[in-house]
């Protein structure tokens, strides 16, 4: 077992004491995303992982790729028979 000396434990605590308040920090402002986009949903008639969704690949700038990705999906499935 690693034996950590007085000065490195105190730097241990200090970053799972910190992290835990970013964490969170994180979960609440994903609960009140959470919230948002359900009643924005609601109200625009859509799924809220659908809207989720945007959200994710608009912050990851990967429209593209996901574009991509789509296409091929749906010409696996139309090859497949399975587009109904």
């Amino acid at each position: 077992m690693t034996q950590f000396d007085a000065e490195q434990k105190a730097k241990i605590t200090q970053i799972i004491n910190e992290g835990m308040g970013v964490m969170s920090e994180v979960d609440a402002l994903n609960e009140g995303l959470n919230d948002t986009v359900k009643s924005i949903a609601e109200e625009l008639q859509i799924k809220p992982s659908v809207l989720k969704k945007a959200i994710r690949i608009a912050h990851k700038a990967s429209y593209t790729a996901e574009k991509e990705d789509q296409e091929v999906l749906d010409t696996i499935l139309t090859t497949a028979g399975r587009t109904l």
